[in-house]
């Protein structure tokens, strides 16, 4: 193979091989060709919108029968177009104004990939993707930033957000609960910024995290029994490591007949239980007034008569208001938080504390994290692009000013990895047993001794 084959291949990426056709790693985005066809796309466009007018907004109107009409006409349009057009190009052109009609244009091939866990849009020229856990550039493109500017404010307003000058940052949601984030200027200096965290339209199940190597049955048999005796979990890793996927997993050995509230700022998670309530944040109108922040919708979940409280994210003062609920009668209540080891979760919770505005000293509140906390699962995404639990540590007490902790399990780092670069190693036991494990007992959930065995995984 020569040195300019090789080259194209290191380009290419593993991302594009056979099946993978929709990524296509490119050397810059400023050098990708412009679509032959736009000009004729443009005016199909046109044609569609003034034959069909309010039909496409009529809210009466269901997505199916919208559906039938926009294709019915675009075909008639097509007829109609003077442009010589090949039956392919027929199928493409027809397809992608479909998509910008109906869905959100250049990113809907993107969305219906169901290997592609994430979109990054940095610009109109500039589309990443994230695949088995990598970023890969491809040829998708918008038109314009104006372009990208209303697909970002159809999907926001979908969900009643608004992105503005006066509020250049939102978060939001798709209708399959993927997560959504645009940054527009004059905040983004280079144009409008779009990343979408794509959430499964089948719910990720323990069985597919332990088949990912995320976890072992072993660790998923220890928190479902840690759920079923109402111990109060943390999951705390950095961004994109998987925390909510692994909180909508744990989530789910809440048993049936127990009232479950989630709390989020865009709601994600996807609980199967029967009696489930969801709430989510609500940001400001445009004269700054109405927001109902986290720490608001926790405490008014205290008054619904919560068996289990499920929050998203703590990332503010509501980790005060949270805490209290895990010390008052809500236990087994399950939260995230952004931090890169479980010591440094209590820190930030601490930190989060302090910013609800109550002067309180650090041993109060250490003293709260302390017997609220009974958990910490930590996840991280590791330098091969996967996702995997690294450690469940015990939240001990205190013993004088520090909060005392102990590793349950740990990720076996000294495995090494395998000749495609991904680690060998797996969660193990440290060979302690969890401090609570009578009161688990108390309970009638039993804990396999097997599990603890030192090295088990």
């Amino acid at each position: 193979m020569s040195l300019a084959d090789r080259l194209d291949n290191v380009r290419r990426g593993p991302g594009n091989q056979p099946g993978h056709e929709a990524v296509t790693a490119l050397p810059l985005a400023k050098h990708r060709s412009r679509d032959p066809w736009a000009g004729v796309k443009a005016s199909v466009h046109q044609a569609l919108l003034e034959s069909l007018g309010p039909q496409l907004y009529d809210p009466h109107l269901e997505h199916s029968d919208l559906e039938q009409r926009v294709r019915h006409t675009l075909q008639a349009v097509l007829d109609a177009e003077q442009t010589p057009l090949s039956s392919a190009d027929r199928t493409r052109i027809a397809q992608e104004v479909t998509d910008e009609i109906l869905g959100h244009g250049p990113l809907e091939p993107l969305l219906r990939d169901g290997e592609i866990t994430e979109i990054m849009v940095n610009g109109p020229d500039s589309i990443y993707v994230e695949r088995a856990g990598r970023i890969y550039p491809v040829e998708a493109t918008f038109t314009s930033d104006a372009h990208l500017r209303r697909t970002i404010d159809k999907i926001v307003g979908r969900v009643g957000r608004r992105v503005d000058e006066s509020s250049p940052m939102v978060d939001a949601r798709l209708a399959d609960g993927s997560r959504v984030n645009a940054v527009i200027p004059p905040i983004a200096l280079d144009g409008s910024l779009l990343t979408i965290r794509k959430f499964s339209a089948d719910p990720f199940t323990d069985r597919d995290l332990i088949a990912f190597g995320t976890m072992t049955p072993q660790v998923r048999d220890f928190l479902e029994a840690c759920v079923r005796g109402r111990r109060n979990i943390v999951i705390s890793g950095g961004t994109g490591s998987g925390k909510t996927t692994l909180l909508n997993v744990i989530s789910s050995f809440i048993p049936e007949d127990e009232r479950i509230i989630t709390i989020e700022d865009a709601a994600e998670l996807q609980l199967h239980q029967d009696h489930v309530l969801r709430l989510e944040s609500r940001p400001s109108n445009i004269e700054g007034r109405g927001s109902i922040p986290i720490r608001e919708l926790v405490k008014n979940a205290l008054r619904m008569r919560p068996d289990r409280i499920v929050v998203g994210e703590v990332r503010d003062g509501a980790a005060l208001d949270m805490l209290q609920a895990m010390n008052t009668g809500h236990d087994g209540s399950i939260t995230t938080v952004h931090a890169n080891s479980p010591r440094d979760s209590l820190s930030r919770l601490e930190t989060m504390v302090l910013m609800a505005g109550v002067d309180l000293p650090v041993r109060a509140i250490r003293d709260q994290v302390a017997s609220a906390v009974d958990l910490i699962v930590q996840q991280a995404r590791l330098k091969d692009g996967t996702r995997r639990v690294v450690a469940i540590t015990e939240v001990e007490g205190m013993e004088s000013d520090v909060i005392t902790l102990q590793d349950l399990f740990v990720f076996d780092y000294s495995a090494g990895r395998d000749e495609q670069g991904r680690f060998r190693g797996t969660l193990r036991s440290t060979g302690l047993r969890p401090k609570f494990t009578e009161h688990l007992r108390d309970l009638g959930v039993e804990l396999n001794p097997a599990m603890f065995v030192r090295g088990a995984g």
